[in-house]
C-alpha cells in the first residue's frame, strides 16, 4: 500500500502575533485530526516560521512526498509566486523530495455558511435566521484587495454566491488595501444604493492586521454617519468547516484533480 503525502500548508503571513499564533494553531488542530500523517505549515513571508522550515520539519521526520496547500481564500499573484518559488528553492535542497500542491480555498459553501453565521451573530445572533429580517440589511464584503485582478475577481465571485438565496438586500464588495473601492467608499456606495442596515463582514481567515484596520475604518464611518445602522462581523476563524475544507483540497491533490491554478511538481506528480 503506498504511503500518502504529508501535508504541508503554507500560510501567507501577518505582521500580527495573535494571526500568526492562530495560523500555528490551526495546523496542530489539523494534525490531531489524522496523527498517523505528517502535517507542518509555514509562512512565505512576515511570520515565522518560513515555509522552508516546515519543508525541512517534515523531511526530517523522513517525509518524501507531500501535498502543499494553501490556507488563503484569495492568493494574490506575488503570494503564489512565492509558494512556488518557495517549493523549488526546498526541492532543491533536499533532493529526493516532491510535491503535489492543491488550489487555494475559495469561496466554499461551507466558509459560506461561516461567513453567513457571522452574520447572524453580527445582528444579535438570532436576527437575521428569518428572511424577513434579512430584507433591509446590506453586506459589505471586504477582501484583502490585491494587484492582482483575478484575486479581486475572486472577493466579487464570493460576494455574488453569499448573496445568492440568503435574502439579504444587497452584498457589496470593498477591499482593505491595494484596491478600490476601500471600506469607507464602500459603506457610502450601499448608502448611495439605499441601504441604513449594513454589516461589514471581513473575508478573512483569521485576525490580523489588516481585519482590525477593517474594523477601525468601519468603526469611524459609522460615527460620521450616526443615522445609519452599521455593524461589524468577525472573521471566520478556525471553525471544524475550515478544517473540513483543507483536508478536501489535500485529497483532492492526492487525487490529481485539477483546479484552476492547480499544479503538480515532483518526479512523481503524474502518479494517481
Amino acid at each position: 500500500m503506498t504511503t500518502p503525502p504529508a501535508l504541508l500548508i503554507a500560510g501567507q503571513g501577518t505582521r500580527d502575533d495573535t494571526g500568526s499564533e492562530a495560523f500555528r494553531e490551526f495546523v496542530r488542530k489539523l494534525g490531531a485530526r489524522r496523527p498517523e500523517l505528517p502535517v507542518a505549515g509555514g509562512f512565505v513571508e512576515l511570520s515565522r516560521p518560513p515555509l522552508g522550515d516546515a519543508v525541512t520539519e517534515l523531511v526530517e521526520r523522513g517525509v518524501r512526498h507531500f501535498t502543499a496547500v494553501p490556507l488563503m481564500l484569495v492568493p494574490a499573484g506575488h503570494t503564489k509566486g512565492g509558494i512556488r518559488a518557495a517549493l523549488a528553492r526546498e526541492k532543491e535542497r533536499h533532493p529526493g523530495i516532491s510535491y503535489t500542491y492543491g488550489p487555494s480555498l475559495g469561496p466554499h459553501p461551507g466558509l459560506l455558511d461561516v461567513l453567513e453565521r457571522r452574520l447572524d451573530e453580527a445582528l444579535g445572533g438570532t436576527a437575521g435566521r428569518r428572511p424577513g429580517d434579512r430584507a433591509d440589511v446590506t453586506v459589505l464584503l471586504v477582501g484583502p484587495g490585491s494587484t492582482d485582478p483575478d484575486a479581486n475577481a475572486e472577493v466579487h465571485r464570493a460576494a455574488r454566491l453569499l448573496w445568492e438565496g440568503r435574502g439579504y438586500a444587497g452584498v457589496e464588495t470593498a477591499f482593505a488595501s491595494l484596491a478600490a473601492p476601500d471600506v469607507p467608499n464602500g459603506l457610502d456606495r450601499c448608502v448611495r444604493l439605499g441601504a441604513r442596515r449594513i454589516v461589514v463582514l471581513p473575508y478573512f481567515l483569521f485576525t490580523g492586521v489588516q481585519p482590525d484596520r477593517v474594523r477601525l475604518q468601519t468603526e469611524g464611518w459609522a460615527e460620521a454617519h450616526p443615522e445609519v445602522e452599521v455593524r461589524s462581523a468577525g472573521v471566520i476563524g478556525p471553525e471544524p468547516e475550515l478544517l473540513d475544507l483543507v483536508w478536501e483540497r489535500y485529497e483532492e491533490a492526492v487525487r490529481g484533480h485539477h483546479a484552476p491554478g492547480h499544479f503538480h511538481q515532483g518526479a512523481d506528480s503524474h502518479a494517481h
